[in-house]
């Protein structure tokens, strides 16, 4: 995978994104939504060393389980689903396992220079951090809702939990989201 992050489009007369495939053609589906389960996986908290990986666990595992989707129910929340419950099953596999750290990145190369590139990676850490900080459950409503743009009821059928639950679960995240922001904020020094 050369650049995994950006959005990949799907090839014409492939599957559009939302949509399932008429048949089991998961070459396409692959293609079509690989860019949206590598994102969402970073989001979910995810290692870049391990994104390919993960990523294609989780179209493995949708593979195996493509006779559970319900065609009437749009298709990413499904795909996120799984690739939150193969995020869940590797953090939890890998308290068990030997941590490899990942190399630092290299600031000049990762910043040439410029105070906006430096403030929007600062930026983009803190949120990475914060993100990191909520439980499990909380953190895929959060991230489904407020990174990915779904909807309470796509969280809910996806996640297959009550409404209810899908709302509280968002309100909880975004509490515990303010409260490790205000945590954090306390400790810079002014």
């Amino acid at each position: 995978m050369t650049d995994p992050g950006r959005a990949i489009e799907a090839p014409r007369g492939s599957v559009a994104p939302g949509q399932p495939p008429a048949s089991p053609d998961f070459q396409a589906l692959y293609r079509a939504h690989v860019g949206y389960v590598w994102n969402a996986l970073r989001r979910l908290g995810v290692a870049r060393g391990e994104l390919e990986d993960l990523t294609q666990e989780t179209f493995l595992r949708a593979f195996r389980n493509h006779a559970s989707f319900d065609p009437s129910r749009p298709l990413r929340p499904w795909l996120f689903a799984i690739a939150a419950r193969t995020a869940v099953d590797f953090r939890r596999a890998a308290r068990h396992g030997r941590e490899v750290l990942e190399a630092a990145p290299d600031a000049a190369h990762e910043v040439p220079g410029a105070d906006e590139d430096l403030a929007a990676a600062q930026q983009r850490r803190l949120l990475r951090e914060l993100i990191d900080g909520l439980d499990d459950d909380r953190r895929a409503v959060f991230v489904m809702h407020e990174c990915l743009g779904h909807t309470a009821v796509e969280i809910a059928q996806a996640l297959d939990i009550p409404m209810n639950t899908a709302y509280s679960r968002l309100r909880l995240a975004r509490a515990d989201f303010k409260a490790l922001l205000a945590k954090r904020l306390e400790a810079v020094p002014p």
